[in-house]
């Protein structure tokens, strides 16, 4: 967004719609889908079955890699699409551009997601940071070579971006090849395997991607919005810049997530009721102090923080306006984006995508259109309308937590993941408790 904003007002406003079309089409959609092999993962491990972690990865990667194909023939038609929304033509070209040079970021993504988790619910930690770290160093040399040196525009900040991600997969497979990390779970693929027992992995995927997915496109269906209200060139891109400090601060409470749901996973798949449930309250309790600090940053920020990626008046007006409330929705994102975790992690996507159905479609969309066209309010009343949903989605997601029941999650967990030696096939299974994954001795 820095680099996009330099460029201009209509490459920034462009490249915020691109992004946010990326998210909703692809990248919410893979992060998604991807997370159906957590539970498995986490429980497995717990469990003790270590070969049932390399083998859901196999799967995985060749799920997402096939969902790349439809996504890619959005991406390519994208200008028309955005057209057809009543998106201004010019915004609409340019995030066409920055589309398809960000094309090879989806192949990278259908490796990256399930590794990621694959290592994780293992607690190898070390390589992923070490990988991000090595990308994040590249990334603004790339940026500053791509977009200022050579003057590619909008194709060189997307081109960038992908490059990065490709540097982040290859120091990730180097580091865990070179240290053989991969070993004492690692069962080399092959075609009947790969290509049979979907339905365990698809059946938790579908919920945790419709979760994901519900969530990713509310925010970026503001964006969408923002082009429908007056001066949409600075509505766009101040909505931009104040959705991608959402997802810089989200990086906190979507780390915790991660860990918690690792951590619900292993002590459920090894039958420890209690830790798990210690490990969910712990996590929540976190998950408020980041909220409380979030909240102090992005109010302590709004005069300053627009003017690290614009000079624009009317943008930095907006920016300004909304930074407050944005504050105020990391109070409510932060808790209820662990308790998500929680619920990943005991094998419950479905309650989750409950949750943010009823939060941000029940309540937070028609707040936010109502305000935002009906009552005049404008672009702060998009921001009203997620400050309302993010209240609503952290007391259901809280309610859930708080009442379940651990000693049944930890026998569910053993169902689904069933202990024992030999190959891995699938079986079928109800969301009820009947098993995920059958071991069959050989």
């Amino acid at each position: 967004m820095l680099f996009l904003g330099h460029l201009g007002d209509l490459e920034l406003a462009a490249g915020s719609l691109a992004i946010a079309f990326a998210n909703i089409t692809g990248y919410s959609v893979l992060s998604g889908l991807s997370l159906g092999m957590d539970p498995l993962c986490s429980q497995a491990f717990g469990a003790k079955q270590p070969k049932l972690l390399s083998l859901t990865l196999h799967r995985s990667v060749i799920f997402l890699l096939f969902c790349c194909i439809p996504i890619s023939f959005l991406w390519i038609n994208v200008a028309q699409i955005l057209q057809f929304l009543r998106q201004d033509p010019q915004i609409a070209g340019l995030a066409r551009t920055y589309l398809l040079c960000s094309l090879p970021e989806l192949l990278t993504n259908s490796f990256i997601h399930p590794i990621r988790i694959y290592l994780r619910s293992q607690g190898i930690t070390r390589p992923l940071t070490l990988s991000s770290f090595s990308a994040a160093i590249l990334h603004l040399p790339l940026n500053f070579l791509l977009v200022n040196r050579l003057k590619f525009g909008v194709a060189g900040v997307a081109a960038a971006s992908a490059a990065s991600n490709f540097i982040f997969l290859l120091s990730l497979v180097s580091y865990v090849w070179a240290y053989g990390l991969h070993e004492p779970t690692w069962t080399k693929p092959n075609l009947t395997d790969c290509f049979s027992g979907w339905k365990p992995l698809v059946r938790l995927a579908g919920p945790s991607c419709v979760s994901v997915c519900l969530e990713w496109w509310w925010y970026e269906i503001m964006i969408v919005l923002c082009g429908l209200l007056s001066s949409p060139q600075a509505t766009v891109a101040s909505m931009g810049i104040l959705i991608q400090t959402t997802s810089l601060i989200y990086v906190f409470p979507s780390s915790l997530s991660f860990a918690v749901s690792t951590r619900v996973g292993n002590e459920l798949g090894a039958g420890r009721p209690n830790g798990a449930k210690l490990s969910a309250g712990v996590a929540v309790l976190i998950a408020s102090v980041m909220g409380l600090t979030a909240s102090t940053f992005a109010s302590g920020m709004r005069w300053r923080w627009g003017r690290m990626f614009t000079a624009d008046a009317e943008i930095l007006r907006l920016t300004s306006a909304a930074l407050p409330i944005l504050g105020l929705c990391e109070l409510g994102n932060c808790p209820q984006t662990v308790g998500c975790g929680v619920l990943r992690g005991s094998a419950r996507p479905a309650s989750a995508a409950n949750v943010n159905l009823g939060a941000f479609y029940l309540v937070g969309l028609p707040v936010a259109v109502g305000l935002a066209f009906w009552a005049g309010v404008g672009f702060c009343g998009l921001w009203i309308g997620l400050l309302s949903a993010q209240i609503c989605c952290a007391g259901l997601m809280l309610y859930v937590v708080g009442n379940t029941d651990w000693c049944f999650q930890a026998r569910r967990a053993q169902s689904l993941t069933c202990a024992g030696g030999g190959t891995v096939v699938a079986a079928d299974y109800e969301d009820d408790g009947q098993p995920l994954m059958t071991q069959q001795r050989v």
